[in-house]
């Protein structure tokens, strides 16, 4: 994908649109890749946050809200990579409503990534390198069995992460990506089980989502990914 970065003096004239913008399905990665990376997501914390990329030590995310977008920018290179794989390389028989839907997916994940990358410029970690070796891509078990683990691990990084969010319009940006998240976890869930969209296993008993602290998700996400991530500075 391209990506096409707008320079800071340009950033105040688009930031209340794009916030406010409705998304088609078909144009969300589009949108994501050039209008989204003009929204002023770091124009103050950018001055004030410091990223230390000490390879010996892992890559350092950083710390205040700038760790937390870089937190969400790793497990959304996760994901892109993961769904990016799955249509390159189709499990056998996919039936065409599915690949359609996956493809919708990964386009999505792609334009997650896409923005975080823009948005934080310099502040951005490095690609991330994945390690997809338990995976069997063609199967249709392994596949959608791997996406449920990514997507509600994703819903619950995004709940987990939204307290720890100092910027409202962080926070507001993190609500709407995180509502998109739980639709692709619920899609998941059904194409697995019918009807498994909102059981116990990601619903409490008090009819929420269930959240996840940065330390928990990055250790259930350990073992899909080779880069070493330093979340020591994160906010908890």
């Amino acid at each position: 994908m391209k990506n096409s970065l707008i320079e800071p003096q340009e950033i105040p004239s688009q930031g209340s649109d794009i916030l406010n913008a409705s998304f088609k399905r078909r144009s969300f990665l589009q949108y994501a890749g050039a209008g989204l990376a003009g929204v002023a997501l770091i124009a103050a914390g950018c001055k004030k946050e410091q990223v230390s990329h000490d390879m010996g030590e892992g890559v350092d995310l950083g710390s205040g809200d700038i760790g937390i977008l870089n937190y969400a920018y790793a497990l959304e290179q996760l994901e892109a990579a993961f769904y990016a794989a799955v249509i390159q390389n189709p499990y056998a028989n996919m039936p065409a409503n599915e690949l359609a839907l996956l493809t919708d997916i990964r386009d999505h994940e792609l334009a997650h990534r896409e923005f975080f990358k823009a948005a934080l410029s310099t502040k951005a970690i490095p690609a991330l390198e994945v390690n997809f070796s338990s995976i069997n891509f063609s199967s249709r078990d392994s596949v959608l069995g791997t996406a449920k683990v990514f997507e509600d691990l994703g819903v619950s990084a995004y709940n987990g992460a939204g307290k720890l969010i100092q910027s409202k319009e962080y926070l507001l940006l993190a609500g709407k990506i995180v509502s998109v998240e739980a639709r692709h976890a619920a899609l998941i869930r059904d194409l697995l089980e019918n009807g498994s969209f909102a059981n116990s296993e990601v619903i409490d008993m008090n009819g929420l989502d269930k959240a996840r602290t940065p330390k928990e998700v990055l250790t259930m996400a350990q073992s899909f990914i080779k880069t070493t991530i330093n979340a020591s500075s994160l906010p908890s």
